[in-house]
């Protein structure tokens, strides 16, 4: 028998004002249903309660979509449903993803009411010309505008997300971005690169990026520049001040268990016996809302699957995981997990305690991966 690891949940709202050209993430122009939506949440949650095993949430993310196209009454109703059916860890932490384009003060002065304690704003540049190229709504005041009303709300704990890379985004340029981030003194900052996803406006119709070299050395600067402000990089794209990490993240990549609600919405929930399975909800919001055709599917993991589930989250982390978690959070013999990776560990790519990879082994993350899971 397996003891049971932390429980977050994952919430996810689906609509947008308008859908990114980069985006390959379940969102959906059109009329938000609140209390529609509410409804089948409450239904859906109760379909998965039989997964959470006697255990508190630890941590809740609200995603989208644009969460904060909801009003804080949505919430406030929600949130203490949510606190009733399965109960929340006294320390509990609840994000949600706020767009700086919808920015109403009273619904965020409402989150926080209601229990909401980390917001995430989706900033992506100060640039008006690369907000423009990304289709974003808002513009760079408003950006400002969001961070200030965050910070005077009393959102202590704030994430502020950013991307480089963008359609003729100079070094300069990219610098800049990060500057006036931290002119904010933001605990947390996620700063990715843009890809083109399929299945996206800008996969069908690729903009003009940089070039891999100028990429690069936009990415050194900015890690030095992050690092300068106390920022240290633990995870692929999140950085953060001691003790700031993304608690729900760090569930993710250490492999903790989670439940979904919402249209789309994906979970990881372990079992007693050992076993490991993958939830799922109906995708589009409109099938979502129709009883009729509601699924809930799940899925086992087989257990020649499991080394690649761990290794793809765990690995993820700069420090890496306690070389025991393998063990603890999948029942597998770790000693052939061990011989998997020795031709890792022999080129200096990877280190067993912690389970993690080596500074060389994390710039090519992908293609250790892969050869790990060849």
């Amino acid at each position: 028998m397996l003891a049971l690891p932390p429980l977050s949940l994952y919430v996810h709202l689906p609509w947008c004002v308008r859908k990114c050209p980069y985006c390959d993430f379940n969102s959906h122009e059109g009329r938000v249903e609140e209390q529609a939506y509410l409804e089948r949440l409450k239904y859906d949650l109760e379909q998965d309660l039989h997964w959470v095993q006697g255990r508190k949430l630890s941590s809740i993310f609200f995603g989208g979509g644009t969460p904060s196209l909801l009003s804080d009454a949505f919430y406030g109703q929600l949130l203490p449903h949510l606190a009733e059916r399965i109960g929340f860890e006294p320390d509990i932490e609840i994000t949600l993803e706020a767009n700086p384009g919808t920015l109403d003060e009273q619904y965020f002065r409402g989150y926080r009411t209601a229990g909401i304690n980390r917001l995430s704003l989706g900033i992506q540049s100060f640039n008006g010309q690369h907000l423009h190229a990304l289709g974003r709504v808002h513009d760079p005041e408003q950006a400002k505008r969001a961070i200030d009303t965050t910070i005077k709300l009393g959102f202590r704990r704030f994430n502020l997300d950013l991307m480089f890379g963008l359609p003729q985004q100079s070094l300069e340029q990219g610098l800049a971005d990060l500057e006036c981030a931290l002119s904010f003194d933001p605990e947390h900052l996620s700063w990715y690169q843009l890809t083109l996803e399929p299945n996206t406006q800008f996969y069908r119709q690729p903009p003009s990026l940089p070039d891999d070299d100028a990429i690069f050395e936009l990415f050194e600067a900015g890690q030095q520049l992050l690092a300068k402000q106390g920022l240290e990089q633990y995870e692929i794209s999140a950085y953060a001040k001691a003790g700031a990490a993304s608690r729900h993240n760090l569930n993710y990549w250490r492999f903790g268990d989670y439940l979904g609600l919402g249209a789309g919405a994906h979970g990881k929930i372990s079992r007693p016996d050992g076993s490991l399975w993958r939830t799922q909800k109906t995708r589009l919001p409109k099938d979502y809302l129709n009883p009729e055709r509601l699924t809930l599917g799940q899925t086992q993991v087989i257990a020649e699957d499991l080394d690649f589930e761990f290794l793809l989250n765990a690995l993820r982390l700069k420090q890496g995981v306690p070389w025991q978690l393998y063990q603890e959070r999948t029942g597998q013999d770790p000693n052939a997990l061990a011989n998997k990776l020795a031709p890792m560990v022999a080129k200096g790519l990877i280190t067993l305690e912690p389970l993690a990879l080596t500074e060389q082994g994390y710039l090519f993350y992908n293609s250790v991966l892969a050869s790990i899971l060849d």
